[in-house]
């Protein structure tokens, strides 16, 4: 068994204001932390991978599909692999969860 914890990972800052940490990866999945400050934005992206999160702190409006999803603290989601989505923090605090990712998932960089 392998444990880590957020207070010794790094986050790296993905894109404006999106903070990633991956906390944990095994052959066949990923856990990652996400902290998205008030205004920032994950802009719309896909992946073949499936994913599972859960906010513990703030809002999110996800955008699939055309469709607005509002998920706040104490709800969980999933995501298809291969399906576009965008996730924007249109509330007043920064918005705290983690993603889990099957396959495993390293930290984007959408800036490249």
């Amino acid at each position: 068994m392998e444990t880590g914890s957020l207070a010794t990972h790094d986050p790296v800052e993905a894109v404006d204001g999106v903070y990633l940490a991956e906390l944990a990866v095994s052959e066949n999945m990923s856990v990652q932390h996400f902290e998205i400050e008030p205004g920032a934005d994950v802009p719309e992206h896909d992946h073949h991978h499936e994913q599972a999160g859960f906010v513990y702190e703030g809002e999110l409006t996800f955008l699939v599909d055309g469709e607005e999803f509002t998920v706040g603290a104490g709800d969980g989601y999933t995501i298809p692999g291969g399906e576009p989505h965008a996730a924007l923090n249109e509330g007043d605090e920064v918005a705290r969860g983690v993603d889990i990712f099957s396959p495993p998932r390293e930290n984007p960089d959408w800036q490249d």
